[in-house]
């Protein structure tokens, strides 16, 4: 049943991308994760000696080619006239490109056999194109779309993908050191019981593993002394964690109990040479463990005198443990911040895919998705540094954006040269 359910619901996820993805036309060639010439062949368009797109008109033709080797993508242009070569400095040449969000205007100047593009190609290469070509007196245009990377998803479908945006802006990016410990009892909340005066045990009231309040009767004793019975009651609560004491039995000088307060414990976390100088008594730690939902919050409360046989240094955390689920010997990891940092553009973490050989995120216009290629820096948790390729307050996929991912990838995102 739950393999059935599961059937449909991709079909339904297939369908309701069908009906709203835009077609799209490959414009050059390239398969979505090849960055090269090598597929040209097999598109509809017209290629030229340089690979480039050839445009026609009548007997004027001009390849128009995307150039990266050895350089920043630019547009490299070359003329002729009934087959034949035309002189570059005889040819004025424009190029505007329409993207998501904003236009360039491209002019060209002689480079010896062909006109050389003055402005970065800047990734994606994206975008509807306006060519036009003055020479002999006439005028030549061309116009189409060279899209990569783009997608249209209506909004109510996007609503029902659960896609979710959010606008790209500053965030504090913490540095932490990850390091893994173990929970141990808070011996100072360890209270270790004996009677007060010696004499035979009648009776006892507490067993291993049972919690008791200050004040709950442990045992009932008769003073060997005085033949008088008296009661030792609990000094602390918490949980009895040892008992050595039988009804019939003597006191003989020994513990009779031992009771461990459970509402405090510590997360005792190794910490290697390395490290040692990055943190110190009151360092923020974010524990993480099996035993809680959410992780635990907390700050280095001390550190033991002695390494391990590893070297490492041990650092104590102090933990709240009220409903006792933080069990001794429970092994966690933890983040230990050492650094924060204030930057003026971030992106979650959660929103990035990756595309061709680059690391984007979908940035949203309207009902259309297109990838921006990012140049990243610093990470934390849930927070990426953006250096690059994103201006500060586009609206971009945070959750979801896997599905944006796999209808451009089905679609067939082209890269043009």
């Amino acid at each position: 049943m739950k393999a059935t359910s599961t059937l449909v619901g991709l079909l339904a996820l297939s369908l309701l991308l069908g009906a709203c993805s835009e077609p799209k036309e490959v414009q050059s060639g390239t398969s979505p994760d090849e960055h090269s010439d090598e597929h040209a062949e097999a598109t509809s368009e017209e290629r030229g000696p340089n690979n480039g797109r050839l445009l026609r008109d009548d007997n004027f033709q001009l390849e128009l080619a995307i150039f990266e080797t050895g350089v920043p993508p630019e547009y490299r242009a070359w003329a002729s006239s009934d087959g034949n070569p035309i002189e570059a400095s005889a040819v004025d040449l424009r190029v505007r490109l329409t993207r998501l969000g904003g236009e360039d205007e491209i002019s060209f100047s002689p480079q010896g056999e062909f006109l050389r593009g003055d402005s970065v190609i800047y990734e994606p290469h994206s975008f509807s194109v306006n060519v036009t070509a003055r020479y002999n007196g006439q005028t030549h245009t061309w116009e189409y779309d060279s899209f990569e990377g783009r997608t249209m998803i209506e909004s109510a479908v996007r609503d029902a993908l659960g896609i979710v945006t959010e606008i790209a802006g500053p965030a504090v990016i913490e540095e932490s050191i990850p390091v893994y410990g173990r929970i141990t009892p808070n011996t100072e909340r360890i209270s270790h019981v004996s009677a007060r005066f010696e004499g035979r045990i009648e009776s006892v009231s507490g067993s291993i593993g049972a919690r008791v309040s200050v004040g709950d009767r442990l045992a009932q004793i008769e003073s060997n002394q005085s033949l008088t019975p008296y009661t030792i009651t609990a000094p602390i609560s918490g949980v009895i964690t040892e008992r050595h004491a039988g009804p019939g039995e003597q006191t003989a000088g020994r513990e009779l109990f031992t009771i461990v307060d459970t509402s405090s414990v510590w997360a005792d976390l190794a910490v290697f040479p390395a490290d040692f100088a990055r943190i110190s008594i009151g360092t923020p730690v974010q524990i993480s463990t099996a035993l809680a939902e959410e992780p635990l919050q907390g700050t280095i409360a001390m550190f033991l005198p002695a390494t391990d046989t590893n070297q490492a240094m041990t650092a104590r955390v102090v933990l709240d443990n009220p409903d006792g689920r933080l069990l001794p010997n429970t092994w966690v990891s933890a983040q230990i911040k050492v650094a924060e940092y204030a930057v003026p553009l971030a992106v979650r973490r959660e929103g990035l895919q990756s595309f061709r050989d680059f690391t984007v995120v979908y940035a949203q216009f309207g009902d259309e998705y297109e990838v921006r290629m990012l140049e990243l820096g610093r990470q934390s948790g849930d927070w990426v540094e953006v250096l690059g390729g994103l201006a500060p307050g586009t609206t971009y996929v945070t959750e979801n954006s896997y599905i944006l991912k796999a209808d451009v990838e089905k679609s067939g995102a082209s890269h043009d040269h």
